[in-house]
Formats: structure tokens, C-alpha cells, sequence
């Protein structure tokens, strides 16, 4: 019996939830075919028409050709450098000053940086240790290349 009960109580909610389905949609409807203006959507979308593009008589315009590459000013980085960093820019006079004290380098100065007897920067112990050592695994570290 008490399944039975609720067996029917379960089906007349059913029922009803349905039928509010069908009621409450005109509803939604109605506000989605409603404009911001409030005008009613459904009439379609007011358009204007935009004159067609006119091509003065005199002006020189080819038309392209089929397989031949169309004609570009410079090359892709050039262009691609003018597009992120405007060309050319003149240099201010702090960056003039500046590129005039620092004065040009020395000629084959990257031929000498290996030499011994140039001075650098110690360091330490664990840097020269690293650049020192032989090549392959060593102790705690192995080398592995990816086929």
C-alpha cells in the first residue's frame, strides 16, 4: 500500500512539473524574444545598407598572378621588428653620451678570452670542479640520451 502511494505521489509530481514546463515556456520565450530597446526580436534585425567600394579609374591596381610571390618591402624580421618597435627611432642624447664614453672594442677580443693570462672572476671551487671535469657519468649522476 505505502508503495503504491508512493508510486502515485512520485507520478502526479512528475506530471505536474511537466505541465509547468509547458506553461512557464511562453514565459521564457516572450523574455527572450524581447530587445533591449524594447521592441520585439522577432521582426529580425534592423540593417543598413553601406555603399559598395569604389575603385577610383586612375588608380594602378594589377591584378595578382598565379605562382609568383607578391612583392614585399624588406624582408619578414625587418618587418616583423618594424611592426613590434616602430623602425627606426633617433637615439636620445643619454644614450648618445653613453654608447660615446663606453667607445668601440678591442679588435679579436673574442680570440683573446681564452688566453691565460686574461683576468676573470673567480668563482669558487664548485665551478671550476664543474667545468673540469670529464666527460660521461660520473658517481652520482648519470647521462642519458633520449632515442
Amino acid at each position: 500500500m505505502k508503495k503504491n502511494l508512493v508510486l502515485a505521489a512520485s507520478a502526479s509530481a512528475m506530471l505536474f512539473a511537466l505541465s509547468g514546463c509547458q506553461s512557464v515556456g511562453g514565459a521564457y520565450q516572450a523574455l527572450y524574444d524581447w530587445d533591449i530597446r524594447g521592441e520585439d526580436a522577432t521582426k529580425g534585425p534592423a540593417t543598413s545598407r553601406v555603399a559598395p567600394l569604389v575603385v577610383p579609374p586612375d588608380y594602378p591596381l594589377v591584378p595578382s598572378q598565379v605562382g609568383v610571390p607578391r612583392a614585399q618591402d624588406g624582408n619578414t624580421p625587418e618587418q616583423v621588428l618594424e611592426a613590434m618597435f616602430g623602425g627606426d627611432a633617433s637615439r636620445s642624447a643619454g644614450e648618445r653620451a653613453v654608447v660615446a664614453a663606453a667607445g668601440t672594442g678591442e679588435m679579436g677580443i673574442r680570440s683573446t678570452v681564452g688566453d691565460p693570462e686574461t683576468t676573470t672572476v673567480n668563482k669558487g671551487a664548485v665551478t671550476r670542479d664543474i667545468i673540469a671535469a670529464p666527460e660521461g657519468d660520473g658517481q652520482s649522476a648519470q647521462a642519458a640520451v633520449p632515442q
